[in-house]
């Protein structure tokens, strides 16, 4: 597609994509809105669907509404549920932003002859990498590393060089915005309503009474199901005789076990990613590698061979949990990733 000024920018109903829509305005940009349908939750798109239009009509522009619930399902909520039995812990965030959020609206983009795509996202791009956003609160890019990097030079981010606070102060000084900043901030995985416990409940049977085992193989107590578990959790077990927490090390869905240890034990020190995505082309480098959000980088070797890369740390992590996301980063910049598959 030739390159243009127009933008197709994706609205939530939030103060970030309604700020976002008005400062590529004011930089020239023909701007359009989309408000992508996405999960099926009851009562939520009522609510921001209603949010955007009047976004929209605020900043003076026209807003498209796709309904991708049928594709939602099959990309990102189901391989949600599927992980989950398979005792792994899922990323959803980082599936829908390549499918849906930097995959279906680019090809919507594409329908209505807009070469730019735009969010309200705290991350920076220069067409080539991501980089980390300034407000490192609010730091997005560890869940837009599996976006195709064909499409970076045509995605804008007016977000990416400011804070969040100062977004809210504006939008709180612009008459007829007041209400957007004082919104509540949307959850991080925005179909879970409280716990993702309580939504699996809805399509799987997670309260299977099982066994607890140490690493030797020993029982030594119970637990409510496997899917109540993540790599990391020390509650709603029982250990026989411990003087001290216990931690999940691992799951085993075909016998509905969990394996237990002391904080030391869940010391990982390498891991084996799959389903790469690499923004260059290197296959041996000293980088650091963020292994869930909310964790600090830690410095590793990586050594990429059949479409796989072996990272080994130069720090023990804990509670590192396969189906998660490993991202590399050199200083502020994302240079790739993939899935952890094993740990």
């Amino acid at each position: 597609m030739l390159k243009n000024k127009k933008v197709l920018i994706g609205m939530s109903g939030g103060v970030d994509s309604t700020v976002s829509a008005l400062f590529l305005k004011e930089d020239g940009y023909e701007v359009e809105g989309v408000y992508m349908k996405l999960h099926s939750k009851p009562g939520y798109h009522e609510i921001h669907l209603a949010r955007a239009k009047k976004a929209a009509q605020f900043v003076g522009i026209k807003l498209h509404v796709l309904d991708l619930q049928d594709t939602f399902n099959e990309k990102v909520f189901q391989p949600f549920i599927d992980t989950y039995e398979k005792g792994k812990t899922p990323n959803p965030c980082a599936l829908c932003n390549r499918n849906l959020k930097f995959g279906e609206m680019v090809k919507f983009a594409d329908t209505i002859g807009a070469y730019y795509v735009a969010t309200g996202h705290y991350i920076k791009t220069d067409g080539k990498y991501f980089y980390a956003a300034d407000d490192d609160t609010k730091d997005q890019s560890y869940f837009l590393f599996y976006v195709q990097k064909e499409i970076l030079p045509r995605l804008l981010f007016p977000l990416g060089s400011r804070k969040k606070s100062d977004i809210k102060e504006l939008a709180s000084s612009i008459e007829g915005l007041e209400s957007f900043a004082a919104q509540s901030e949307s959850s991080e995985i925005c179909f879970v309503e409280t716990t993702y416990t309580d939504l699996l409940k809805d399509y799987v049977d997670i309260d299977k009474v099982g066994e607890v085992l140490d690493k030797d193989g020993n029982v030594v107590g119970k637990h409510k199901g496997y899917m109540h578990y993540t790599i990391g959790k020390r509650k709603g077990f029982s250990v026989k005789g411990a003087h001290e927490p216990h931690y999940v090390m691992s799951t085993n869905p075909q016998t509905n076990q969990i394996v237990v240890g002391k904080k030391e034990e869940l010391a990982c020190g390498s891991v084996v990613l799959d389903n790469l995505n690499m923004f260059n082309d290197l296959e041996e480098f000293e980088t650091s590698v963020k292994l869930r959000y909310r964790t600090k980088a830690v410095l590793c070797h990586v050594k990429i061979k059949n479409d796989k890369a072996y990272v080994t740390l130069k720090e023990n992590v804990f509670g590192v949990a396969t189906g998660q996301a490993a991202v590399f980063y050199d200083d502020d910049r994302l240079i790739g990733g993939g899935w952890i598959i094993e740990a």
